[in-house]
């Protein structure tokens, strides 16, 4: 739960609507509060003060905040994680021949290693070069 920056809100007070008879008309109880930097707003004029009004439309503010926080995150991660791809038959990522030779071959990048022993015994430092030369390739491409 971060505070936002003062210099990052706008707070505009008016008179709320409504029932309320004289309070209503002659004191500006309703608050709307904007977050500057992304646009969002939270108004409240439900309380018959000022500042539990704040108070509940800064809460309103910040969670609206959080949300939009979580969904740039989520998209960042999407965004790294790339296509999602379920572990059918042919999405194979690696395949080990032990019978009658012995080989491991990455079906991304195209790698093949003989020693599948050392491979199965966690041995994977090649691969894992081969596939981060092989995503730089692609994006290389991809942005030209």
């Amino acid at each position: 739960d971060a505070d936002i920056p003062e210099g990052d809100l706008r707070i505009d007070v008016f008179h709320a609507s409504g029932h309320g008879g004289q309070n209503v008309q002659k004191v500006s109880t309703a608050v709307r509060i904007t977050h500057i930097p992304t646009g969002i707003s939270a108004s409240c004029q439900n309380e018959r003060s000022q500042l539990q009004n704040k108070r509940m439309a800064m809460a309103v503010l910040k969670s609206r905040l959080l949300v939009q926080r979580e969904l740039q995150r989520d998209a960042q991660i999407s965004e790294v994680r790339g296509a999602f791809k379920s572990a059918e038959w042919g999405n194979e990522i690696r395949s080990y021949v032990l019978q009658p030779y012995k080989l491991a071959k990455d079906h991304r990048t195209g790698l093949e290693k003989g020693n599948v022993d050392a491979v199965l015994d966690g041995d994977l430092q090649d691969f894992i070069l081969a596939s981060v030369r092989h995503d730089a390739e692609n994006r290389r491409s991809s942005d030209s």
